[in-house]
């Protein structure tokens, strides 16, 4: 079946980006296997739309962080990443760490969540409508997060590094979902992330941790049932975890869930999917240029929708604003 939005582009006025070199990076692994799918239908509407284009595929996790170093070396204008967070997150990462401020970022949506793409109006199955946004070639300039903090993947345990993110770090519940989520079989998408957290709001025990802001203003000591440091304003497939945020506002927005009984913690769930969890006693967003988290030990945690290990038991995360330009629709006033 063809995914919405894949129709020809031939004759549909999309113009020619006629100078700019774009070197794609498809993770054929994104969006558990919906990547490969798709490969074919954005390998032909790049190929009318874009000028000069190179494709690459991972054949390994984390391998777009080295091939989106070798693109900036070659000189390369816009590096595209075509998966989920976590790929879009990796890219970015080399791009900011690169200090090339002359080298875009440009998204396509085929991943799970497609939470940071929500940010800038991509639609998770408009394949041929992100093609058309990459192709005018429209600019926007995000803010990204930085979490100081040496951490590792799951997938190369041993090596700790500071890094970049696009949309949000994350830490107790959250965790408890993605596991689940990797143990599903069937589910994709939004849908993938409801069921799972429904199992989970009965499992999760809470957890314990100390949050401030980077000036001392906010202190917190609580039993968490989660806590998000959001960019975006959406995570899990949609959820508008902090709805006042934008990704270029100059701030992090930490989302602050405090533990709760079983029937609490499913009322605060439904609230979320409306972004009404905020009205809630249990929930406070906090907004702020950093925060500081400690925990009795290093924490595994979500960055873009990738689990990581933290080196120490207090993680630091601040934000750079308007750090990375952006390929991102025009449509948006700007």
């Amino acid at each position: 079946m063809v995914p919405q939005g894949s129709a020809d582009l031939r004759g549909a006025g999309v113009p020619l980006t006629e100078r700019l070199r774009h070197f794609v990076i498809f993770n054929p692994a994104s969006g558990r296997g919906r990547g490969l799918k798709r490969i074919t239908i954005y390998r032909r509407l790049l190929g009318e739309a874009i000028a000069h284009v190179t494709f690459v595929e991972t054949t390994r996790a984390g391998e777009e962080r080295e091939l989106a170093d070798g693109a900036i070396t070659d000189g390369y204008d816009v590096l595209v990443a075509v998966g989920g967070d976590g790929t879009w997150s990796n890219v970015a990462d080399r791009i900011v760490a690169s200090g090339r401020d002359d080298v875009a970022l440009g998204i396509l949506p085929n991943g799970t969540g497609n939470d940071f793409g929500r940010n800038l109006g991509y639609h998770p199955d408009g394949a041929a409508d992100a093609v058309r946004a990459l192709a005018a070639g429209g600019r926007r300039r995000v803010d990204v997060g930085r979490l100081a903090t040496p951490s590792a993947s799951e997938h190369a345990p041993d090596q700790f590094e500071a890094r970049h993110f696009l949309n949000l770090v994350g830490f107790g519940f959250d965790i408890a979902v993605i596991d689940a989520a990797a143990r599903a079989r069937f589910l994709r998408g939004a849908l993938l992330y409801k069921a799972t957290a429904l199992g989970q709001l009965f499992r999760f025990p809470g957890l314990s941790l100390h949050l401030e802001s980077s000036d001392g203003r906010i202190r917190s000591d609580e039993r968490y049932l989660m806590l998000t440091i959001s960019n975006g304003a959406f995570f899990g497939g949609g959820f508008p975890i902090a709805p006042g945020a934008s990704v270029d506002d100059g701030q992090l927005h930490a989302c602050r869930i405090l533990d709760a009984l079983p029937h609490q913690r499913l009322h605060l769930f439904n609230l979320a999917e409306r972004g009404r969890h905020v009205g809630s006693g249990r929930v406070e967003v906090l907004d702020d240029a950093g925060f500081r988290v400690s925990f009795d030990e290093p924490p595994r945690f979500e960055m873009d929708g990738e689990v990581r290990i933290a080196s120490s038991r207090t993680l630091e995360v601040s934000v750079l604003p308007r750090a990375l330009q952006v390929v991102a629709p025009r449509d948006r006033g700007r």
